[in-house]
């Protein structure tokens, strides 16, 4: 196995060719007594869940696309979220140790949790017809990574970076989950989230606008830093296990690997993500 290996991927093959309606304005945001409110979770239509966390929170308050149930919050939460956010939703006062049972056993969320539907569905060219004309657009590819955590890092990186979009395969990705808003950090508001039934077919529809398609993995041609184009590119990413499968590296122009020690054998998914996303950004600059 190499020494560079970027994560290991058993088929190692690449082909060169490769509204809620906002409540009154005179309407205190947080009142009552918190002891009373919130101890057993409130019966949720269908798709709803919870976000929790601080910066997910406030995120998704200030996204106008989210469709909002109720916010559960600590007076020290409410008092960090704001009175101006708080105005487009219901809220509700309760101490940590409600919250607690409101959400996954673990769920780290800083005395605030958000009742709110999955956001709508993207549509890949509308995204793009957005972009700002002239400027080099990037798209992350995730083939297959399940991990809410390594996902919502990289919404994160991807929002650092500035990147279009981040596509993932419906069957084959996290769910907008409270977990995946809690680890992108309000990156899940900010940064167009698409799910496709078909990654081989979102790879093609990039190709015909231009797009420069890199499968990034351990058993890549060349290192990054050699195959960064001056145009648009699409960074395809494949699970940990199994790495980018074969059909979806068949879509790329290339294949290409991030150096590393001998000492390591690979990369977290998400580190790498951010590793190829400042090379990116280096390459377009130097």
């Amino acid at each position: 196995m190499p020494e560079w290996l970027l994560y290991p991927t058993p088929h190692s093959f690449i082909s060169r060719g490769m509204r809620r309606k906002p409540p009154r304005k005179d309407r205190p945001a947080f009142r009552g007594n918190p002891k009373e409110k919130a101890s057993q979770p409130a019966k949720r239509a269908r798709g709803e869940t919870w976000i929790y966390g601080l910066h997910a929170v406030q995120a998704a308050l200030a996204n106008p696309r989210r469709r909002l149930g109720r916010a559960v919050l600590t007076a020290r939460a409410a008092e960090t979220i704001g009175a101006e956010l708080l105005a487009r939703v219901r809220v509700e006062p309760a101490e940590a140790e409600a919250i607690n049972r409101l959400l996954p056993p673990g769920a780290v969320h800083q005395g605030a949790a958000l009742e709110t539907e999955p956001l709508a569905a993207l549509d890949l060219d509308a995204v793009l017809a957005q972009g700002e004309p002239g400027k080099r657009r990037v798209v992350l590819v995730l083939d297959q990574l399940s991990d809410p955590h390594n996902v919502g890092a990289i919404l994160r990186t991807a929002a650092a970076f500035d990147v279009a979009a981040v596509i993932v395969q419906d069957r084959h990705a996290p769910p907008q989950s409270g977990a995946l808003a809690k680890a992108a950090s309000g990156a899940l508001e900010t940064v167009p989230y698409i799910e496709v039934v078909n990654i081989v077919r979102a790879l093609d529809r990039l190709a015909e606008r231009g797009f420069w398609r890199i499968a990034l993995a351990g058993d890549g041609a060349e290192p990054l830093t050699k195959v960064i184009p001056q145009g648009d590119v699409a960074l395809v990413l494949g699970s940990e296990g199994d790495g980018i499968r074969r059909l979806v590296r068949e879509h790329c122009e290339a294949g290409a690997f991030i150096p590393i020690a001998g000492q390591m054998e690979s990369l977290n998914v998400s580190n790498a993500a951010a590793i190829a996303l400042y090379e990116l950004r280096r390459g377009t600059s130097s």
